[in-house]
C-alpha cells in the first residue's frame, strides 16, 4: 500500500515531463498567409450568414458583423482545455499544448468582398497570451505567492492592484491553421448549400 503513492507521483511527473517535451518540440506560430476562398454562385449576405454559422459552431461569439463593409469580427475566445474534447479551436500539437500550458485567447476576423467577378472570403485569427507580472518574494518558502495572493494549502488567483495594472494580453501573431480550418468549413457549407438548391 505504501509503494503505491510513490508510483502515482512518479507517473504524474512523467506525464508532466512528456507534455513539456511535446510543447518544446512542437512548431510555434509562423508568419504564413492563408489563401482566401472565392466560391462562385453566392452573394455577400448568404456568405456572411454561412460564415457566422461556422464561427458559432466553433464556439466563437460575434462582436461585429457589417454587411456593407463585409467584415465579421469575433469576441476573444479562450483556448480549449484538454478535457473540452468537443471543441476544435486548438489545431495542431503546438496550439493544443500552448492552450493547456498558458492562458490563450483567439479573435477571428473575416473579410467578405467582391474581387473582380467573384466574391472572396479571407480569414485572420489573432492569438494572444495572458502575461501576469510576478510579485516580489521575500522567501523561497513562499513561491506559491509568485503570481497571486495564495496560501500553501489553497491556490487562488487574486491579484494585487500593481499586478492588475501590469497584466496584459501579448500578441502571438496569426493562427494560420485555425484560419485555414474556418475557411475550409465555410467552403464546404457553401458547396452543400448550392448542392441542396440544385436538387
Amino acid at each position: 500500500m505504501n509503494n503505491r503513492k510513490p508510483k502515482i507521483k512518479l507517473c504524474s511527473y512523467a506525464l508532466i515531463a512528456c507534455v513539456l517535451i511535446v510543447a518544446g518540440c512542437a512548431k510555434p506560430y509562423k508568419a504564413e498567409t492563408v489563401e482566401p476562398i472565392c466560391p462562385a454562385g453566392i452573394d455577400k449576405q448568404q456568405a456572411m450568414q454561412i460564415a457566422e454559422d461556422v464561427l458559432g459552431k466553433l464556439h466563437f461569439s460575434i462582436a461585429k458583423s457589417d454587411a456593407n463593409l463585409g467584415v465579421i469580427k469575433t469576441r476573444p475566445l479562450a483556448g480549449a482545455q484538454f478535457f473540452e474534447f468537443w471543441r476544435k479551436d486548438n489545431v495542431g500539437a503546438f496550439n493544443f499544448d500552448e492552450a493547456n500550458l498558458h492562458s490563450i485567447r483567439r479573435i477571428a476576423e473575416l473579410n467578405i468582398n467582391q474581387q473582380d467577378t467573384h466574391l472572396c472570403i479571407s480569414c485572420n485569427v489573432n492569438t494572444q497570451r495572458l502575461r501576469l507580472p510576478e510579485q516580489e518574494l521575500h522567501s523561497r518558502s513562499r513561491l506559491y505567492e509568485i503570481f497571486s495572493q495564495s496560501s500553501s494549502s489553497k491556490q487562488k488567483l487574486i491579484l494585487n492592484p500593481e499586478q492588475k495594472q501590469g497584466m496584459a494580453w501579448v500578441d502571438l501573431g496569426s493562427d494560420t491553421k485555425l484560419a485555414t480550418v474556418i475557411l475550409k468549413r465555410i467552403e464546404n457549407k457553401i458547396a452543400k448549400t448550392q448542392k441542396g438548391k440544385s436538387l
